[in-house]
């Protein structure tokens, strides 16, 4: 008899625990890893076709989904702003140039992060890069944002090799503490966020970002890697747009060396750093626990020095054609993402914070309100998920006064390009039918005025958004002015500043709003005022 209920009790036993291992499995929150490239081209990767090796890229092609019809905004700071936030940039500020080495301006600190989502809900932070996001201040900071640990760089361009550095200030550091860090970038990158999964806490799940610096200029890479692409061939497709065209013309004219080879070298030792950190994920066991993503920051930079190639796509970096904001873009999750799939459908960087806290089961947090969408129901079950409210990006970079803005939706896309001079005002407009024509070959602007003008007019309320003292595209700094000797001491600590945002020159909040409402179509000094300028310039969004 004793034995008997001996017996009993281990079956029950072993049923418990058979049950608890099931549950806590079902109810395993996945890990996430994004990769970010920089300036990465549409026809440079293999799957696409492209002359240039990427077996890593490749990889996540086969194992998991295409996001086939994914944007981005023409330029770097913008997207990253997008990405951590969910919120279009051209309320946050920072949409028509990047942040300098030289600006004060960051992401507003009441804006809500993504990684300070997964942070509070267990998750494991680190951030493994490129920034890029604000240096004045430490409330612009990686470890201010909701990562736990930052290794990289605050800023852009600061080369492959040591002494990795901005304006002649260097800038490589480990949560606020300079480094001095010597091999080639890419590679170092790859061996940290191998160090930090191997060396993980194993009880809970990590959140890691991986923004590369590569392919950026300035170009550099191993020798070995330039001498495999020596030979790659350099005469590339027309873009079709003025602005990229035109300096591969100049170039052949003063008849410079070509970027394409290096260029590709570049590449290749992302794509190797990609599958160094895929290796390590099947090292540890994680992969079939793991969504990864990998998409560019915008599309290739196509003109003379950048090197990439975005056909068939019209145009590339920092402007509104499919070939600016158009990007690679790869999503992975074995047994919950269908290998070797395509989402068609349209997905932008703002959509990436409402659809991974979906996907990995975790709250949003309290923020502003999103201007992204859960696009899950999507990638996982395949559910139509329409653009209900057009989408908009925007770029000045790199000419101060002319700007390269669009308006899209599932029908419609309008292209403006407008040239401001001191005494005139030029728009260029291109409307396209993007599903028949994603190519953007044929401009339908002269067939629809009707069209063209209702979509300006979105574009133009739109703008009326921009904080008047947001980013512009100046690419000297104020005369005088002078670099840090090492970015990593440069922002200014906490508990040396106020514990309010400054109010500015308006003696009082009302001053200040009716101030806004003068302002009209200019832009804001509220911040995120849905102003309708039009009707009397009060807000009708501001938390």
């Amino acid at each position: 008899m004793i034995e008997q209920y001996s017996f009993t009790r281990l079956i029950v036993a072993t049923l418990l625990l058979s049950f608890a291992v099931f549950a806590s499995g079902e109810n395993r929150q996945p890990n996430v890893i994004i990769f970010l490239a920089d300036d990465l081209g549409w026809n440079d990767v293999g799957y696409h076709g492209g002359d240039i090796d990427t077996p890593a890229l490749d990889r996540l092609a086969r194992e998991g989904m295409q996001l086939d019809r994914f944007y981005t905004t023409p330029i770097c700071s913008p997207t990253r702003a997008a990405l951590m936030t969910g919120r279009n940039p051209m309320r946050l500020g920072i949409a028509y140039g990047v942040i300098m080495a030289w600006d004060t301006i960051g992401v507003h600190p009441e804006e809500h992060f993504m990684p300070e989502s997964f942070l509070a809900a267990g998750y494991q932070t680190a951030m493994v890069g490129k920034w890029h996001l604000g240096h004045a201040q430490q409330t612009y900071h990686p470890n201010q944002r909701g990562f736990e640990h930052f290794y990289g760089h605050l800023h852009t361009e600061v080369g492959f090799y040591p002494p990795f550095a901005n304006q002649g200030g260097k800038d490589f550091q480990v949560n606020g503490k300079s480094i001095d860090a010597e091999g080639y970038e890419t590679f170092l990158l790859a061996d940290e966020a191998s160090r930090y999964i191997k060396q993980r806490d194993p009880n809970k799940p990590f959140f890691l970002y991986m923004p590369f610096i590569a392919p950026h200029t300035p170009l550099d890479a191993p020798q070995e890697l330039q001498d495999k692409y020596q030979d790659i061939n350099t005469d590339l497709k027309p873009a079709r747009s003025a602005q990229t065209d035109g300096t591969r013309r100049m170039a052949k004219i003063l008849m410079q060396k070509s970027a394409r080879p290096m260029y590709a070298a570049v590449v290749d030792a992302m794509d190797q750093a990609v599958m160094q950190v895929l290796n390590t994920l099947d090292e540890e066991n994680l992969t079939d626990d793991t969504i990864v993503l990998f998409f560019s920051d915008n599309g290739g930079a196509a003109y003379s020095v950048g090197g990439a190639d975005n056909h068939p796509l019209r145009g590339g970096k920092g402007e509104t054609f499919e070939g600016g904001i158009r990007v690679i873009s790869l999503l992975r999750w074995p047994g919950q993402i269908k290998a070797g799939s395509t989402l068609k459908q349209i997905m932008t960087v703002m959509d990436v914070f409402p659809t991974l806290t979906e996907a990995a089961g975790i709250p949003r947090g309290d923020g502003f309100p999103l201007d992204g969408r859960n696009m899950w129901p999507a990638i996982s079950q395949g559910k139509r998920i329409a653009v209900e409210e057009p989408l908009f990006f925007a770029s000045e970079t790199p000419i101060y006064g002319h700007f390269n803005l669009t308006v899209f939706d599932d029908e419609w896309k309008l292209v403006q390009e407008i040239e401001q001079d001191q005494l005139t005002t030029t728009v260029t407009n291109h409307l396209f039918r993007i599903a028949e024509d994603p190519f953007e070959f044929d401009n339908l602007a002269p067939q629809h005025p009707d069209v063209v003008q209702r979509l300006a007019e979105r574009i133009r309320d739109w703008r009326a958004l921009y904080p008047i003292n947001g980013t512009r595209s100046q690419l000297v700094p104020p005369p005088g002015w002078r670099a840090p000797l090492d970015w990593a001491s440069y922002p200014r600590p906490i508990e040396t500043l106020q514990s309010q945002s400054a109010p500015g020159m308006a003696p009082t909040p009302t001053i200040n709003r009716v101030l806004d409402m003068q302002h009209g179509e200019r832009g804001r000094l509220v911040y995120d005022c849905e102003s309708r300028w039009y009707l009397g310039g009060l807000c009708t969004r501001n938390r």
